[in-house]
């Protein structure tokens, strides 16, 4: 049992933990939790070769858009966030940078990674950049792509893959996992083989993007390729995406994802999207309501596809994407352009949720909320349709992109424990390109136990720790692994 101490210092082991109920519910319940990192945009390209990271900066800051803002609010150039200055000059300028990042969770995200997996619990700024980056370089050649993976406990990972990937470097991994696997039950001694599994997820977004015609038109045609299938009619195209559904189901795929502004719902009958299909595969603009009118059509397409299989439906919802025009034009997408949007989310989620489930074809369903002022529309909207037939079928989601901080972390928990049963949770993800970005758990784990030893110091809940306890390592962990069937 862990030897409560008084709160002290910025990132002690007791960091967050306010309470001795809270530090004993950490350490004694979820510290030791294995993960399962059911959401991300890890490159399963580099887990199949098992990268290994020349410096800090290319694990560290290469892609990470969050560090990227910041660095820019702070007035350094460009050339240092996603241009040609050397590596040791962003990372020279991410320290700079990182002191004035106070109170934002930029702060202690770092400071978390430095400590965990690097040992490192020096405070990062200029006067000890160079040898936190020099340390943290020694230590690399010890710390590849799947050492870091099994260094975190991680023991699924599910990527975020479109439709048109061939999913090569899912097999690699899954092939080299079942023959280390024989080959230590023939040796009979134990198993040193890489063991998360390393599944993807079906991302059909591009699919269904008829507001950009002429880039529907060639994934179509891509998607011809790839299916050896000429695709003429709406039917081809259907049939021609359901048969990539089932190579993903083959390949181990339990979830589907959506990255959307709001649920499309829009009232459309057969002949309405077969007209529109014929114009898009033209390449011929449609009006705003048959651009609605057809993405509601095929995300109830993959909707019932994804019940048909047992799978889970995930729906990102509310970010207002690449609202800088110039520098998506000179940078591209995902490179920190992006913001909340205040789309209106209940009517269309209603409609879209409840016609799947009038129809008997609702499969588990996770929500996930950018905005929130509508955290409780989300958290009341799930329990419309948790019918029984699933422990904590509709979820609603861990706080996601700029709400998964403290506070929206307690916000998202909060509003789903008034409204619903947080018991049932299925706990955290890291949405996160970065093979050190797990210690996100660790920050969420800590931000749960703060909240029941909080509760149960305040008299608001019984002082039954091994009760609690075990909510909090299902929160973690076992909820995630019996929802999901790894």
């Amino acid at each position: 049992m862990h030897t409560l101490a008084p709160a002290s210092t910025f990132l002690s082991d007791d960091f967050l933990l306010q309470t001795e109920t809270a530090r004993r519910l950490y350490h004694d319940y979820a510290r030791q939790m294995p993960i399962i990192d059911y959401h991300c945009h890890l490159p399963p390209d580099q887990i199949a070769a098992d990268r290994q990271f020349e410096n800090m900066t290319q694990l560290w800051l290469h892609g990470d858009h969050y560090k990227w803002r910041a660095m820019r609010t702070q007035g350094i150039p460009e050339q240092y966030c996603t241009g040609n200055a050397s590596d040791w000059e962003k990372f020279e300028k991410w320290a700079e940078t990182i002191p004035y990042t106070l109170r934002n969770p930029l702060y202690h995200w770092s400071h978390l990674e430095l400590k965990n997996p690097f040992g490192i619990t020096d405070v990062l700024n200029p006067s000890t950049a160079r040898s936190i980056y020099d340390a943290c370089n020694e230590q690399l050649p010890h710390l590849s792509a799947r050492t870091l993976l099994t260094h975190f406990d991680v023991r699924v990972v599910c990527t975020t893959d479109d439709p048109l990937d061939s999913l090569e470097h899912h097999r690699k991994v899954t092939q080299e996992r079942a023959a280390q696997e024989r080959a230590a039950q023939e040796r009979a001694g134990s198993n040193t083989a890489f063991e998360t599994k390393v599944l993807p997820t079906f991302r059909p977004d591009k699919a269904m993007a008829a507001d950009d015609p002429t880039a529907l038109r060639a994934y179509m045609h891509k998607l011809g390729e790839v299916t050896n299938r000429e695709i003429l009619t709406l039917t081809h195209y259907l049939d021609a995406l359901k048969s990539r559904h089932d190579y993903f189901a083959e390949m181990g795929c339990r979830l589907s994802d959506h990255g959307l502004e709001m649920i499309y719902a829009e009232p459309y009958k057969e002949s309405d999207v077969q007209r529109i299909f014929d114009h898009l595969h033209r390449g011929v603009a449609v009006s705003p309501v048959d651009v609605l009118k057809f993405k509601s059509f095929m995300l109830v397409q993959f909707a019932e596809w994804d019940h048909e299989k047992g799978w889970t439906q995930q729906f990102h919802l509310g970010a207002l994407r690449n609202n800088n025009i110039r520098r998506l034009r000179d940078l591209g997408p995902d490179t920190g352009w992006d913001s909340i949007g205040d789309f209106p989310q209940a009517a269309s989620l209603s409609r879209f949720l409840g016609g799947l489930d009038d129809r008997n074809k609702l499969a588990k369903t996770i929500l996930y909320n950018l905005n929130p002022a509508d955290n409780e529309v989300m958290a009341t909207m799930v329990g419309n349709f948790n019918d029984g037939s699933v422990r904590g079928k509709v979820q609603f989601g861990s706080g996601w992109w700029f709400l998964d901080q403290k506070d929206g972390m307690e916000k998202q928990i909060n509003a789903l424990s008034n409204m619903g049963l947080l018991s049932a949770f299925v706990g955290m993800l890291t949405d996160s390109r970065s093979f050190v970005s797990y210690s996100r758990h660790e920050y969420f784990r800590r931000i749960l136990c703060n909240l029941f030893g909080n509760d149960i110091e305040n008299g608001e809940l019984p002082n039954d720790i091994d009760w609690v306890g075990q909510i909090v390592q299902d929160i973690c962990y076992r909820n995630a692994e019996q929802y999901f069937g790894f």
